[in-house]
C-alpha cells in the first residue's frame, strides 16, 4: 500500500471515529450540537401577548410571574418586553397597546428580538351572541377574521356586499345610500421562501396540540365570579371552537353585533385576535387566542376586570400545560 492511500484512511478512520463521538455525544447531551457552536445558547421563551393595562394587572397580581434577577426588561421600540418565568416556564410578555397596528408591531419586535417558541395571547372581548356566551366566560377560538377590512360598493351596484345598510332603516327596511359593503380578504405572507402569499378570510388557530390542552383545560379550572362585590349571574365557562372577529372599532351597535353573528358566523369581538393571528403565521409561529368576555354587545353592563382575570387564568393554564422549552441559538 503506498503511503498517499495510508495516509488517505488513516484521516478517513479519524473522521469516522470524530463522528462516532459527535454522535453519541449528541444522544447523550440534546444541547451538544448548540453548546459546540459559534453562538450562545438561550432558552427559547413563551412570548405572552396583551393588550392593556387590565390584562398586564390580572397577570401581576397572581403571583404566578417572577421576573429575571438579570435584565429583567427592556424598552425596545417604545415597548416594554418583560422576561421571566410563569410557574415554571420561561416567558417573554409585552402590553402592546390596543388596536390592530399597535398589536402587529408589538408582535412582530417580539419575534424578531427574542427566540420565541409559540406566542399566547390573552385579552378582553363582547359577546355577539348572549345565547353562548356571557361576561365571566372565557373563548378559545378556532379562527378569527378581520371583519373592519371593507370595500364599499357603490349605491345600487349590481354586485351587492355581505352588509346592506337599508336592511336597518327604521322603521322600515328599505333603499339607503350608503349602499352596500363587502368584507374583504387579506393577504397572508409565508415566510418559506419562494411561497406566494395567499388572500384568506379567516386565520386558523392550528396547533399540534391545541385540543389536548384545551380539554384539559375544562376538567379542573374554576374561574373567577366575583371581583370588588360584583358577582356573575352563573358560572363562568371556558368554551372551545367558535370564531372571533376583529376589527380597528369598537362594536357596541347591537344590530351590527347580529350582522357579524348572522352572517360571519362570529361569536366574539375585540380590536387585536386576528393581529396577533396574522403576525404569528407570518412568521410561521403557533399560537393561541384566549378572550375574556366582558361585555354582551348591545347590552348594558361590563365586567373588564373580572375577564381580564378570567382571561389570563386560562392563559396561564394553558402554557403549564406546553411542552418543556428547549435551547436556541441566540439571536
Amino acid at each position: 500500500m503506498s503511503g498517499v492511500s495510508f495516509a488517505a484512511l488513516l484521516v478517513l478512520g479519524l473522521l469516522l471515529v470524530t463522528a462516532k463521538q459527535s454522535m453519541q455525544m449528541s444522544l447523550r447531551n440534546p444541547t451538544a450540537e448548540i453548546e459546540s457552536s459559534n453562538c450562545k445558547p438561550e432558552v427559547l421563551r413563551v412570548g405572552l401577548v396583551l393588550t392593556s393595562d387590565n390584562n398586564e394587572k390580572a397577570l401581576k397580581t397572581s403571583g404566578l410571574f417572577t421576573a429575571d434577577s438579570d435584565n429583567p426588561y427592556c424598552s425596545i421600540a417604545g415597548r416594554m418586553f418583560n422576561t421571566g418565568t410563569l410557574g415554571s416556564t420561561p416567558i417573554v410578555y409585552v402590553k402592546t397597546g390596543t388596536h390592530s397596528v399597535n398589536v402587529a408591531t408589538g408582535v412582530q419586535t417580539l419575534l424578531l428580538e427574542f427566540n420565541i417558541s409559540e406566542i399566547v395571547f390573552f385579552g378582553n372581548a363582547g359577546s355577539l351572541d348572549k345565547n353562548v356566551l356571557v361576561p365571566g366566560d372565557v373563548l378559545v377560538p378556532e379562527a378569527v377574521a378581520f371583519t373592519g377590512v371593507w370595500e364599499w360598493e357603490k349605491f345600487e351596484a349590481q354586485n351587492k356586499g355581505q352588509l346592506a345598510f337599508g336592511h336597518y332603516n327604521v322603521p322600515v327596511n328599505g333603499e339607503n345610500l350608503l349602499g352596500t359593503v363587502a368584507h374583504e380578504n387579506i393577504t397572508l405572507y409565508s415566510p418559506s421562501e419562494g411561497s406566494t402569499p395567499k388572500e384568506v378570510f379567516w386565520l386558523p388557530v392550528a396547533l399540534p396540540w391545541y385540543k389536548a390542552a384545551t380539554e384539559q383545560l375544562t376538567k379542573d379550572l374554576k374561574l373567577k365570579e366575583c371581583h370588588s362585590g360584583r358577582c356573575l349571574p352563573r358560572t363562568a365557562k371556558v368554551i372551545l371552537g367558535l370564531k372571533a372577529s376583529t376589527s380597528d372599532f369598537y362594536v357596541k351597535n347591537e344590530a351590527y353585533g347580529a350582522f357579524l353573528l348572522k352572517k360571519l358566523n362570529a361569536s366574539t369581538t375585540d380590536s387585536a385576535s386576528a393581529a396577533v393571528a396574522l403576525t404569528a403565521l407570518s412568521n410561521d409561529k403557533p399560537f393561541v387566542v384566549i378572550q375574556g368576555v366582558s361585555n354582551v354587545v348591545g347590552v348594558q353592563g361590563s365586567y373588564p376586570e373580572l375577564a381580564s382575570q378570567n382571561a389570563f387564568q386560562v392563559a396561564a393554564a394553558f402554557i403549564n400545560l406546553l411542552p418543556t422549552q428547549r435551547l436556541a441559538c441566540k439571536k
